[in-house]
């Protein structure tokens, strides 16, 4: 298993919006993640800046490389991509992070 961390960019103003379809995502994107080998995915937001910052468990690398290329992950991105800075493929601007530290 491995932990991911990544930042994103929130557009101004689009925060509750953001939230909301959270609450609301797709069974079927909830289940790709799963299948992907997904797990304790959780992202936060700095109000303050827009930045947003995702951590989760990767516990199939291959499987989790093959994400954006299933169909319904790029329907998500589309759907997501008027509420935050994204790629020309519309997925999220995203950032890996390094981790400097982890407590067990």
């Amino acid at each position: 298993m491995e932990r991911k961390a990544f930042k994103m960019f929130l557009n101004k103003g689009s925060e509750a919006e953001y939230k909301k379809r959270h609450e609301e995502t797709w069974p079927e994107i909830k289940d790709l993640l799963k299948d992907a080998g997904i797990a304790n995915y959780s992202i936060f937001l700095d109000e303050e800046t827009g930045v947003m910052f995702g951590v989760l468990d990767c516990h199939d690398e291959i499987k989790y490389q093959n994400i954006p290329l299933q169909p319904i992950m790029q329907k998500w991105w589309d759907y997501m991509k008027d509420l935050m800075q994204t790629n020309e493929d519309n997925s999220p601007l995203s950032i890996s992070l390094t981790e400097v530290f982890y407590l067990k």
